[in-house]
């Protein structure tokens, strides 16, 4: 299965948070309401300075993404 490299994500139990998930290496769930992230993946072998960028980069993408979803709500 090929899976979209983000996907929005909802929980009942967390009415006021939005979620985008991250499918592809490294992986990760962002809450955008707080700009919280968990990681699926260890990181701690990486270079640090290119994951930094690599990482907020993606962390935008994740924005984007949602902003852009909603649109087509609209």
């Amino acid at each position: 299965m090929n899976l979209p490299k983000f996907l929005l994500a909802d929980n009942s139990n967390h009415p006021e948070d939005i979620f985008v998930l991250h499918t592809e290496y490294p992986r990760f769930l962002i809450n955008l309401k707080d700009d919280e992230v968990e990681w699926f993946e260890d990181l701690s072998d990486e270079n640090e300075q290119e994951l930094a960028n690599v990482l907020e980069s993606l962390i935008e993408e994740a924005g984007s993404f949602y902003d852009e979803e909603m649109k087509k709500y609209e």
